[in-house]
This record gives structure tokens, C-alpha cells and sequence, in this order.
């Protein structure tokens, strides 16, 4: 029997808070310790570098390094935006709009490929795609179970539960969060993790603690996730 699908949309309280960590550390969790099938998508990325003849972006090549399932890279990110800004900004310096339509027609291919899709977002929940729409539009277009990378600095509190009443407004579920460490000299560290336990309402997925240059340097550590199985075939 075809394993559940468990697909989850992964945002963050801020951009530069490690959402491609995560993104990458839980496609590599359901890969190697799920048995899935996994790929990463990113429906907008914006920022590249011009390498070995072709345009890359890093948050896109760590999701497809994580990944157990390599799809075409249009479904994988259907949007390659070469000024590293605001999606939509950067959407319209190239004449592109970023419609919701075609991301979710490209989200539907790679389910056909998985088991498990990480569709890793831009900057916050509420950040512009287009004149009308948000990442929260999409997120509820196509109604994923949302993780949440809190970045533990200070502000981190009133980002993180801020974040977490937009989702629930949005109607979707918050599956769980990470706490990633991504300020080494942050005060009252564990204080601040105990408000968030008490206040989040949402399990925490994983702690990370500060990666220092071994993050900077691209190295993806071990996240020891402790998010529910979804091995089991559905009823």
C-alpha cells in the first residue's frame, strides 16, 4: 500500500532565520529515517549567481540536494527571479507576474513524484507575490500543514506569535516549529523557548542550536526531529 502523503509548507517569523536548513533537514529526515520519496519545492526564489552556465540559487540547490526524488527544476522552482529583493518586486523588474495558478499546477506534478513535498516559502507568511495576493494565498491554495522557523533572536517572541495567529487566520493547521538558534550571544535563551512552548500552542518539531561557520559554509547538520509518524497508509 502507497504510504500517507505528508506534504508541509515551511515559513519563517523573518527572511534569513533558517528556512532552507529546515526545509533541507526535514526532506532528508523523511528520506532517510521515513523511507519517502521526497522533494523540495521553492515556488519563488529570488537572488542568483551565474554558475557553470546556468543561473542557481542556494536555497534551491540545497532542497534539491536534500531531496531523494530530483523532478524538472520548473516544478521545483517555478519561479527563478535573478534580483535577490521582495518576490514581487523582483517579479516585476523582469516583467513576470507570480500567478497562484501555475504554482499549484507545478505542486500538483511533484506530488505525482512523492510522497513528501517541502515547499520552502519567501521571507515571511504575509510577503507579496503580486498585486493581490500574498505567500499566505498560497499557502492556503494549497492547504499544507505549515512549520514555522522561529530564529531566536531578540523580537523573536512577538514575530514568532504574530506568524502563528496569521496562520490560524488563514485557516491552516500549524503542524509544529523549530527553534533555530541564529544569535550566538542572545539573552535568555531558554526563557525565551519556554514562552513559545507555553504560548504557541503547536509542538516543537526540533531545536537547532547556533551552527556558527558550519552553517555558513553549507554543512547540513543532523536535526533530530520529533514531528508524528506518517508511515502509516491511510485508512
Amino acid at each position: 500500500m502507497s504510504l500517507q502523503r505528508a506534504d508541509f509548507f515551511v515559513i519563517g517569523t523573518d527572511t534569513g532565520v533558517g528556512k532552507s536548513l529546515v526545509a533541507a533537514a526535514l526532506l532528508r529526515h523523511l528520506g532517510q529515517e521515513r523511507g519517502r520519496r521526497t522533494v523540495g519545492m521553492k515556488p519563488v526564489a529570488a537572488g542568483t549567481d551565474w554558475v557553470n552556465g546556468r543561473w542557481c540559487n542556494d536555497d534551491v540547490e540545497a532542497l534539491n540536494a536534500a531531496s531523494n526524488v530530483q523532478a524538472p527544476s520548473a516544478w521545483v522552482c517555478p519561479y527563478l527571479l535573478r534580483e535577490a529583493m521582495a518576490p514581487h518586486i523582483a517579479a516585476e523588474h523582469e516583467n513576470i507576474t507570480l500567478r497562484l495558478d501555475h504554482l499549484k499546477a507545478c505542486f500538483a506534478q511533484l506530488q505525482t513524484v512523492s510522497d513528501s513535498v517541502v515547499v520552502e516559502g519567501a521571507g515571511g507568511f504575509i510577503v507579496p507575490l503580486n498585486a493581490t495576493e500574498t505567500l499566505a494565498d498560497l499557502a492556503k491554495a494549497l492547504a499544507l500543514p505549515v512549520v514555522l522557523v522561529v530564529g531566536l533572536r531578540l523580537g523573536c517572541l512577538n514575530h514568532a506569535l504574530l506568524t502563528a495567529q496569521a496562520i490560524r487566520q488563514a485557516g491552516l493547521p500549524l503542524a509544529g516549529w523549530v527553534a533555530n538558534h541564529i544569535d550566538p550571544e542572545m539573552p535568555a535563551l531558554a526563557e525565551n523557548i519556554a514562552a513559545l512552548t507555553l504560548r504557541l500552542d503547536a509542538p516543537c518539531w526540533a531545536q537547532i542550536p547556533w551552527q556558527g561557520v558550519a552553517l555558513a559554509a553549507g554543512t547540513l547538520p543532523h536535526v533530530p526531529f520529533t514531528l508524528p509518524l506518517f508511515d502509516a497508509p491511510p485508512p
